[in-house]
């Protein structure tokens, strides 16, 4: 068996890099704590951000996250579920409950696949983190300022 690179990183820096001006990479720390809960979590987070007109961008993210991971996945022979659900379709409560149970379904996505998917999900999103640490912008315009306290501190800090 040959070691065979997956593009991990690769995807994870197109995704930031993507998103760098969108003001929406603090999801990748979110999407880090959210793998641990579960692939269906993680699926469904899209759903909720994309229903609210203030974070669609945040939901764009996430869901390209996801089938970023469903492509990382293919080139392994392990087919994650994907469907496509329209957020605003009123009748989209089935095709939710549809997608999740796929998710948990052994036959259609074994334990050792959803195993190895969430591993690599954790990993995709250790890297989101790194490059979100890397490229984040420091230079936000003015009327930009999401709130975030930044350090003013200019001399480095010793806790000795």
């Amino acid at each position: 068996m040959a070691w065979h690179p997956y593009d991990l990183d690769r995807e994870a820096q197109d995704l930031v890099l993507k998103y760098r001006d969108n003001d929406v990479l603090n999801e990748s720390h979110k999407m880090r704590a959210t793998a641990a809960f579960g692939l269906e979590r993680f699926w469904g987070e899209h759903l909720r951000l994309l229903g609210k007109s203030k974070t669609q961008q945040q939901g764009e993210y996430w869901r390209e996250t996801w089938e970023a991971l469903v492509k990382i996945m293919k080139k392994a022979d392990i087919s994650v579920p994907n469907d496509k659900i329209n957020v605003n379709d009123p009748k989209n409560t089935q095709a939710i409950r549809d997608m999740t149970q796929k998710l948990w379904d052994e036959t259609k996505f074994p334990r050792y696949d959803r195993t190895a998917s969430l591993a690599v999900l954790t990993q995709l999103c250790d890297s989101l983190v790194w490059w979100t640490q890397r490229y984040k912008r420091k230079d936000k315009p003015k009327g930009q300022q999401n709130g975030n306290a930044q350090s003013t501190r200019s001399v480095p800090f010793n806790p000795l």
